[in-house]
């Protein structure tokens, strides 16, 4: 069963893009029909859980699939729900509502904490690494796949192809790179102590038109503002592929849990990514600094072998980009902050 259709040349719009990215190909619908059980989406309000939830349903449409978020953002929740998706509001640093969810086999965590922490770094720590603590033990006997980051990583020489998952973790620089990696270490803890099966997904960088690193050098340079390149190189991917890849890694759990990267399979430039847009709005990119010698980098070459290469290619997704912001379609106007060097965000 291939329900994957040819992509597009251009969207018409946001639900356009989001039936687009939520449409499952085989691999996934036959990997999620090998998974017994429900799945729980931990964290599903922020960018990526309202579609990975959308595609998990599409994929297993005779699994519930219970989306539990604050759900801050009005009307997800009824929209959820007029999909097929059970949402749920809750707290997840609230121990007796994290108690009272539901029983579920399996889990996909998306929990976490980033922006805009500037002076509460301990709210920052409590989501990523208190949280995860908890959620570990409350649902010991269940699949866990965790979103994480490959900020875990050190820098590494751009030439590198990037840290692979045997590459040690740390010291990584900043509050947040270092929670995230104590929410690791929390569920590698209750994975060990409890025998609980998962994966955790190091992830650089999801790519949505309407936010991550194409669409903010996308729209610097349609802006004609200038673009600072001196964190020079990136990892991408399609967020369609990568909730594919979150989703698949429920039958590819291992027991203690073990990491996955997940990103595309090119380290991209900064300088010809603007070059590229550049190109196709016919225009100059504004280019200042000069590429550092390092960068934040992801290699997935383990996940490519396990679950194939991601579907959509990086000139698609920039084909795509360019013309989401030549047509002036939304922004969620979330930075990823990918040119940050010193770990604050």
């Amino acid at each position: 069963m291939d329900i994957k259709a040819d992509w597009p040349s251009t969207f018409q719009d946001v639900d356009d893009l989001e039936d687009v990215m939520t449409r499952p190909d085989a691999a996934l619908v036959d990997d999620l029909a090998a998974v017994e059980g429900d799945i729980v989406v931990l964290g599903a309000g922020g960018k990526m859980g309202p579609t990975l939830c959308r595609l998990a349903k599409r994929a297993a449409p005779d699994k519930r699939i219970i989306a539990v978020a604050r759900f801050s953002s009005e009307g997800l929740a009824d929209t959820l729900a007029g999909h097929g998706i059970e949402p749920v509001r809750s707290d997840l640093l609230d121990r007796a509502a994290l108690a009272d969810l539901p029983d579920v086999a399996n889990v996909v965590y998306m929990a976490g904490a980033k922006f805009g922490l500037a002076g509460n770094e301990s709210m920052m720590w409590a989501m990523n690494a208190l949280v995860p603590g908890q959620v570990a033990e409350r649902y010991r006997d269940a699949r866990i796949v965790a979103l994480s980051t490959g900020c875990v990583y050190p820098f590494v020489p751009v030439d590198s192809g990037g840290p692979t998952e045997e590459t040690p973790v740390g010291p990584p620089p900043g509050d947040y790179a270092w929670s995230c990696l104590a929410r690791e270490r929390l569920f590698e803890d209750g994975s060990r102590r409890y025998g609980t099966a998962g994966r955790l997904i190091r992830l650089n960088y999801s790519i949505d038109m309407r936010y991550g690193v194409l669409h903010d050098v996308g729209r610097l340079v349609h802006a004609g503002k200038t673009l600072d390149v001196s964190m020079g190189h990136a990892n991408v991917i399609w967020q369609g592929d990568a909730n594919s890849m979150i989703l698949r890694a429920l039958r590819h759990v291992s027991a203690p849990t073990s990491p996955l990267n997940v990103t595309g399979p090119e380290t991209v430039s900064i300088r010809a990514l603007a070059e590229a847009f550049a190109r196709r709005f016919g225009v100059k990119a504004n280019i200042v600094g000069e590429e550092a010698p390092t960068a934040w980098l992801n290699n997935a070459s383990a996940a490519h072998a396990l679950l194939g290469k991601p579907r959509v290619s990086l000139d698609q997704m920039i084909d795509w980009q360019a013309d989401w912001i030549a047509r002036g379609l939304p922004s969620l106007g979330k930075p990823t902050g990918f040119e940050v060097r010193d770990g604050k965000f």
